[in-house]
């Protein structure tokens, strides 16, 4: 009786796990062609965005208005790194961190840009944008975790120091105003890619796949900090 009521179980059970097994498999070839194509997808946009965007910022007058300062951190490869990678630390984190960073950075940022378009000098404004890439990448490939205040902390630094890069750039006017508005709203865009990256890839091999983002991250901000370069 028990032989005859166990193999069925039996059964069951060889059958779930060979169903599990599969499902791991294909759940690693997924998370592999996933980054395949995102690396695939990033070499093309960095090839793109190194023949075709100034990676200095020159100080030189742009185009006041909403459009513009929506498109403006989609220019800087430095920037835009910068801003995703806080998202994708954020959905590493989870809980608090979730709102918490991306509005550290958004503060921090606007009182950055106040700061640089008062014409009040920060030190290390370009080196520190460039150490920012490189060391969110590498938080995001270690999967630190660390406090909500103390994550922020790290995050208002180098917010302060994009603020202010851009904020130069600015001439005080009225114009001016919409055009911080879009490059706030561009910042809010690109933290929430990187939120949902992160929440997309939410299992183990998910956040490999994130922590895979931060190596690629870490590795070209470390390229533009080699070559001297910084986004526009």
């Amino acid at each position: 009786m028990d032989v005859s009521s166990g193999n069925p179980r039996q059964r069951h059970e060889n059958r779930r796990e060979a169903q599990a097994e599969a499902a791991r498999l294909d759940g690693a070839l997924f998370w592999v062609l996933f980054c395949a194509g995102m690396t695939a997808l990033l070499a093309i946009a960095f090839t793109i965005l190194m023949g075709g965007v100034a990676f200095a910022h020159t100080g030189v007058d742009h185009e006041y208005s909403f459009l513009a300062g929506l498109s403006h951190p989609f220019t800087g490869l430095d920037h835009m790194l910068a801003m995703v990678a806080v998202g994708l630390w954020a959905g590493l984190n989870g809980g608090r961190a979730l709102w918490a960073w991306p509005l550290a950075f958004v503060g921090l940022m606007i009182t950055g840009g106040v700061l640089g378009a008062a014409e009040i000098s920060l030190p290390w404004v370009e080196p520190g944008i460039l150490t920012s890439v490189v060391v969110l990448g590498l938080l995001i490939v270690m999967a630190v975790q660390l406090p909500v205040a103390a994550g922020a902390a790290i995050i208002a630094v180098f917010a302060l120091l994009h603020g202010h890069a851009h904020g130069g750039e600015v001439h005080v006017e009225a114009a001016a105003a919409t055009h911080a508005l879009g490059f706030i709203v561009a910042t809010v865009i690109l933290h929430a890619i990187g939120l949902a990256i992160s929440y997309v890839a939410s299992g183990n091999y998910g956040r490999l796949a994130v922590r895979g983002a931060g190596a690629l991250v870490a590795a070209a901000g470390l390229h533009l900090a080699l070559t001297g370069g910084a986004g526009a």
